[in-house]
C-alpha cells in the first residue's frame, strides 16, 4: 500500500505528463493475461519512440490528476480495472496500436479518449485509427511539394538533353562510317 506522500507524488507526476499529452485513451484491461499486457507495453514503447505511454493506475489517482484539465471529461470512465495510454505526439498512431490490440484481444476494451480537448467514444477511436499517422501525412505533403519542382526540372533540362543525344548519335555515326 502506498503512503500518502507516494500517492501525492504519483498524482503530481501524472498531472505533469497530462499537461504535455495531446491525447489520453482509457481502457479496461480486465481479462488480459500478463504476457499480452507486456506485449502491448513493448509495442507502445517501440512504435511510439518515447512519445507514447501505457500505464495501469488507480482510479483515485487518475481522478485527482485529471481534475481541472482537458482530461477531466474521462472521470466517469475511471471504473474497474483501468489503464491509460497517453500520446505526447501523434494521437492516430497510438489509436492504431490500441485498436489493433483490441481486435486481437476481445476482452480488452477501449472505453473512451480525449483528443485535443474533445471526448471520443469507441466508434470515434476506431475511425481515428484508420487515419494516416502524422509521419505518413508529412511524407505525402513532401511528395506533393516535390512533384511540381521535379517536373519543372525535367521540362527545363529535356531540350538540352535531347540536343546532347543528337550530337552523340551523330558523332557515333561519323566514327563508324
Amino acid at each position: 500500500m502506498l503512503s500518502r506522500a507516494a500517492k501525492e507524488s504519483q498524482v503530481a507526476e501524472l498531472a505533469e505528463k497530462l499537461g504535455r499529452a495531446t491525447c489520453m485513451y482509457v481502457v479496461d484491461y480486465r481479462g488480459i493475461d500478463v504476457e499480452s499486457a507486456n506485449q502491448l507495453r513493448r509495442q507502445v514503447r517501440k512504435e511510439g519512440g518515447g512519445d507514447y505511454e501505457y500505464r495501469v493506475l488507480k482510479n483515485a489517482v487518475l481522478r485527482r490528476a485529471t481534475e481541472g484539465s482537458d482530461f477531466a471529461a474521462l472521470a466517469d470512465d475511471f471504473v474497474g480495472p483501468t489503464a491509460v495510454a497517453m500520446s505526447f505526439g501523434d494521437p492516430a498512431g497510438l489509436a492504431k496500436i490500441l485498436d489493433k490490440f483490441a481486435e486481437e484481444h476481445e476482452v480488452f476494451e477501449l472505453k473512451s479518449a480525449v483528443v485535443s480537448g474533445e471526448k471520443l467514444g469507441r466508434a470515434e477511436i476506431a475511425t481515428l485509427a484508420t487515419l494516416p499517422s502524422l509521419d505518413e501525412l508529412r511524407g505525402k505533403i513532401v511528395g506533393l511539394l516535390q512533384a511540381p519542382a521535379s517536373k519543372l526540372a525535367r521540362l527545363v533540362s529535356e531540350p538540352g538533353a535531347g540536343l546532347a543525344r543528337i550530337f552523340s548519335a551523330r558523332s557515333t555515326q561519323e566514327d563508324a562510317g
